[in-house]
């Protein structure tokens, strides 16, 4: 990893966030958990800006004075944040280099109105305490399947059982928390799995890949190798019609708490 000196660190929020929360912000570029299942169709990989020709997975950058930016940006109104929309803010590196850390105790000191804390990584659990300082966060962790086993494809970075022991911590804190399906993977026991985010996580977002990669019909994530992988496992899963069979499922366990693409990020769920 690599730390860097960053212009800025709040950046408003356009398209796919745009009515989730006024700003992003991230705290790394590039993602050390690129290499792992989540990697295979983030669509981060197709920002050519942000990759500038390096194979998504293999590089990660640290913005060092990126709570020291927070302070002098954060707007003086009301104003929240989703971190984060183009990087993990706790990949293995955090550990040492503690700059979502960082960013996280300059919040205590001047707060957003709301914090949507998005990872696909377990370290989050050990933020709890600074997280329920601040007036009000939803902490959304991805949980594509529960499988783990994926023909062609590499396995998640963290188990699915972690990831969900994560979920417990946060929940039993007092934190608002969310298991987020994004994107959606099919599942191999559906009620199984929906009755153990139950004991960890308030809400669930179902996110399938068309629609959700920044193409209307998927045509990014159908590039990589995840649609066939998926097929493989479960015929028809890489059409929106799954998408929408796992939120019927879904409500039965989550009455009132299920969320369909960004609106779920956002916090707005489908009627009980």
């Amino acid at each position: 990893m690599n730390l860097i000196e960053s212009r800025s660190i709040l950046t408003r929020c356009s398209g796919y966030l745009r009515t989730v929360t006024t700003h992003s912000l991230n705290p790394y570029i590039g993602c050390s958990l690129g290499r792992s299942l989540c990697g295979v169709g983030c669509y981060v990989q197709h920002n050519r800006f942000l990759t500038r020709g390096r194979p998504w997975g293999s590089f990660l950058e640290g913005k060092k004075n990126a709570a020291e930016l927070y302070l002098r940006e954060a707007p003086r109104g009301g104003f929240s944040v989703f971190m984060s929309s183009s990087t993990d803010p706790f990949p293995p590196q955090e550990k040492t280099a503690g700059i979502t850390l960082s960013v996280l105790k300059a919040m205590n000191q001047r707060p957003p109105a709301l914090l949507v804390l998005q990872t696909h990584s377990a370290l989050v659990a050990n933020y709890r305490d600074l997280l329920l300082a601040l007036p009000s966060v939803r902490v959304h962790i991805s949980i594509e399947s529960d499988r783990e086993d994926w023909p062609g494809l590499p396995r998640p970075a963290y188990s699915v059982e972690r990831r969900i022991e994560a979920g417990q911590v946060l929940k039993a804190a007092g934190l608002e928390t969310v298991a987020c399906l994004s994107p959606l993977l099919p599942l191999r026991d559906g009620p199984g799995f929906f009755e153990r985010l139950r004991g960890a996580f308030g809400a669930v977002i179902v996110d399938h890949f068309v629609g959700g990669d920044g193409t209307s019909s998927g045509s990014r994530t159908r590039a990589t190798g995840l649609p066939a992988a998926m097929e493989a496992v479960e015929p028809g899963s890489s059409l929106l019609a799954y998408r929408d069979q796992v939120v019927a499922l879904a409500s039965r366990y989550f009455p009132g708490r299920v969320g369909i693409g960004p609106d779920g990020f956002a916090g707005r769920y489908l009627k009980g």
